[in-house]
């Protein structure tokens, strides 16, 4: 019975970092790396490490998603703001330069 937990937590392993690897979009890719903590953290579990687990389930389901998460919505603002910040400036050079 032991045994066949393990395979099937080794296997919803397997199949959760792939699944974190084919996504293209980092926040679905966030997502699915929280999915991939938890079923870490279970894995750990049954392997009859539950502190490991408990230390994966905070950091690696939690915490390292939400940073992700907060990293691509910067970013996203940020190239956001770049956009309108450089047309501004290249509209008040040509006016500039023409003078």
């Amino acid at each position: 019975m032991t045994e066949t937990v393990t395979v099937v937590a080794l296997l919803l392993v397997a199949a959760s970092a792939t699944a974190a690897v084919a996504v293209r979009d980092p926040v679905r890719q966030s997502l699915v790396l929280a999915v991939l903590g938890v079923v870490l953290a279970v894995l750990f579990t049954v392997l009859q490490a539950p502190d490991v687990g408990l230390s994966q389930l905070a950091v690696g389901s939690a915490l390292t998603p939400l940073l992700l998460l907060l990293t691509v919505r910067k970013v996203r603002r940020r190239g956001r703001g770049g956009q309108r910040g450089q047309a501004g400036h290249a509209g008040q050079r040509g006016r500039e330069s023409g003078s």
